[in-house]
């Protein structure tokens, strides 16, 4: 696959697209740094922090570009959920509870899962790496973590290696707490969060694309529904706009390379937690 990449990197490439499985993203990344070339790296950044320091300082040396997939934050329904607590429109946020899942041999049915990265440990597999997004996701909302807490498992007959569910539960510097559940087992697919601030509540669906919200304003529920025309793809679309606009000078990464160390740090974390029944202090 290095090799390969070599060959490609000699066409004097503007920028490169990281999107292999996430133990290999580090190699990879850092093979094109030292050619000079921007980067956009798929989500999670890596499976540990093993070489990340290293890619940082050759990303600075030649001052590159460095867009780690962000694709949620360019989700409109989400974006109104950003607008509305910036509004203050709930007040001081005082906890959340979100939850993703879905039956891992759908996500893919036309490929055996068992073949895939999510499946196997070596490759950065497992529920808490693969669903990095909603740790990035409230840190954008609700700012930085101090604490994390984990219980995870592999729970169901699914023929993989890595843990097939979790829950995780941050604690905020804001002070919020902030509690997860990750799964592969959901036959239908579900990703949600609310927000309870001290004057109201926020209800964030990302199937039904709706946010409900229960204000200061008029105490009464309010729902912002995302034109169900929309292509969910459009995020992904618009991710892209924003990369060629980072590698323009126009606009600065939403998800940099150092944002996205300190997801994975999270994330890895959490793991540790659960390996060591403990709360980890970031």
């Amino acid at each position: 696959m290095l090799a390969d990449m070599e060959t490609a990197l000699d066409q004097r490439l503007d920028a490169v697209y990281v999107c292999s499985p996430s133990n290999t993203h580090i190699a990879m990344a850092m093979q094109a740094a030292r050619r000079g070339v921007h980067l956009f790296i798929e989500k999670p950044l890596s499976h540990s922090l093993d070489g990340i320091d290293d890619l940082e300082r050759e990303v600075e040396k030649r001052s590159l570009m460095v867009l780690v997939g962000c694709n949620m934050l360019f989700l409109g329904t989400l974006t109104r959920v950003k607008q509305i607590l910036e509004e203050g429109r709930i007040g001081k946020i005082v906890s959340a509870r979100g939850q993703v899942g879905y039956y891992l041999p759908y996500w893919h049915p036309n490929e055996d899962y068992r073949r895939g990265y999510s499946a196997n440990s070596s490759q950065g597999g497992g529920v808490i790496l693969d669903y990095i997004h909603e740790i990035g996701m409230i840190r954008w909302l609700l700012g930085e973590v101090s604490e994390v807490f984990c219980l995870k498992d592999k729970l169901s007959h699914l023929e993989i290696d890595t843990e097939d569910t979790a829950e995780i539960l941050f604690r905020m510097r804001s002070g919020a707490l902030a509690h997860f559940h990750f799964d592969y087992l959901q036959r239908s697919y579900r990703r949600s969060l609310e927000l309870v601030g001290e004057e109201g509540v926020i209800v964030w669906d990302y199937i039904a694309r709706t946010v409900e919200v229960y204000d200061k304003e008029d105490y009464h529920w309010h729902t912002y529904r995302e034109n169900i025309n929309t292509d969910l793809n459009q995020m992904y679309l618009d991710q892209m706009a924003h990369f060629l606009r980072c590698l323009e000078g126009k606009e600065t990464p939403r998800s940099d390379l150092a944002s996205a160390k300190i997801d994975l740090a999270i994330a890895l974390a959490a793991k540790r937690s659960a390996a060591e029944r403990t709360i980890i202090s970031l």
